[in-house]
């Protein structure tokens, strides 16, 4: 597998990057948008490209329950079949793995999940979700994982280094799609003795990228980026590092502190829905009785169409009416929001300026 990275410059543990892929040139640190079912939730993708996402992330699970692998193929793939021309990066079903523990089993050769839409059986391996991420056409695949909810016994965290570590081995063997380059997974939980474990068993196999999994899962925040920046120094500088589901102004900021360029979590267009809006002075409910003579932009600082254009009394109008135009403005906003702070956090790095930049935006921001 060729080389897709190239590591431009860095400032403390701060990177600047660029990722080269099948449809598109990435530059990181980037966060990428959730599109878990071929569509980020409420936006078009030209909404999704006009916020400057450069490249989003769909799931595997969800996909597979529906449309299916036949329909993605003949549409001619996932990019064609939901309009999107730029990168996209697929879940491979191991974050389910952890979400749906009631639906699924696990052995060594793979998992079994219950649909949870009509009850009926999907037997998931390594094997048979790179073959249709593949047949998709996406940009990067994940490696199917077993990622384990925290806090958690050794053993049940050694068990899923291992499963993991077997998994990617048989992944790497398996590939046959070269225009999908495949990342694989660390695992580990908190534990640190397991994370060097299970990262000197991937990266002996010598894939494009690999990610960091295993946090956000329910230990503490302090917790997570102490895991994180000891788990990021373990990895290859000379290939990209994804930190799954984050999505917060503070744990994006603290990530890329940590050496990590890639992230995805669904939380910004969750807030979009729900009334929560992001900005770099913290975070709020545009639902709030305060709101509704408030004249003045989501954010003063944000050049976003939402923010030029409309005010938190309209928004709270919206919410307020039920109308829908108020969760996708929302959504379009936040996403906006973190996209323009990857762009700065870029410029910072070049600049040499990073821990200024850093500090003032943690300085800044409640959440």
């Amino acid at each position: 597998m060729p080389s897709i990275f190239s590591l431009r410059t860095t400032d403390g543990s701060a990177r600047r990057g660029t990722l080269a892929l099948h449809h598109g040139t990435v530059q990181t640190p980037t966060f990428m948008p959730v599109g878990t079912a071929a569509t980020v939730k409420a936006l078009t993708p030209e909404e999704v490209r006009s916020a400057h996402s450069q490249i989003i992330l769909a799931n595997t699970y969800h996909l597979w329950l529906r449309p299916g692998k036949e329909l993605l193929v003949e549409a001619g793939g996932i990019h064609r079949f939901m309009a999107w021309d730029g990168p996209i990066l697929t879940d491979s079903g191991g974050f389910q793995v952890f979400s749906l523990e009631g639906r699924r089993k696990i052995d060594d050769d793979g998992v079994t999940f219950q649909s949870h839409i009509d009850g009926s059986t999907h037997r998931f391996t390594p094997e048979n979700v790179l073959a249709f991420e593949g047949a998709l056409g996406v940009d990067i695949a994940m490696v199917l994982d077993v990622c384990v909810k925290l806090p958690a016994t050794r053993a049940e965290i050694e068990a899923s280094v291992r499963k993991t570590t077997d998994w990617a081995r048989r992944s790497r063997e398996a590939w046959k799609h070269p225009e999908t380059q495949v990342f694989a997974i660390m695992q580990g939980g908190l534990d640190r003795e397991l994370r060097e474990r299970s990262a000197r068993e991937i990266v002996a196999l010598d894939f494009p990228g690999y990610a960091i999994g295993g946090l956000s899962v329910g230990e503490t925040r302090e917790e997570m980026y102490a895991t994180a920046r000891y788990s990021a120094a373990l990895l290859p500088a000379e290939k990209p590092r994804y930190l799954m589901g984050v999505g917060t102004v503070r744990d994006i900021i603290m990530a890329v502190d940590c050496g990590i360029d890639m992230f995805d979590c669904v939380y910004p267009t969750r807030c979009g829905r729900n009334g929560r809006a992001m900005t770099r002075g913290g975070e709020f409910s545009i639902r709030n009785a305060q709101y509704k003579r408030d004249f003045t932009p989501l954010d003063p600082e944000c050049g976003c169409s939402v923010c030029t254009t409309y005010t938190r009394a309209y928004l709270n109008h919206l919410f307020r009416a039920n109308e829908m135009l108020g969760p996708r403005l929302l959504s379009y906003h936040n996403i906006y929001v973190l996209n323009d702070l990857m762009r700065e956090a870029r410029e910072a790095i070049e600049l040499g300026a990073w821990s200024a930049f850093r500090d003032r935006v943690l300085t800044a921001t409640a959440l």
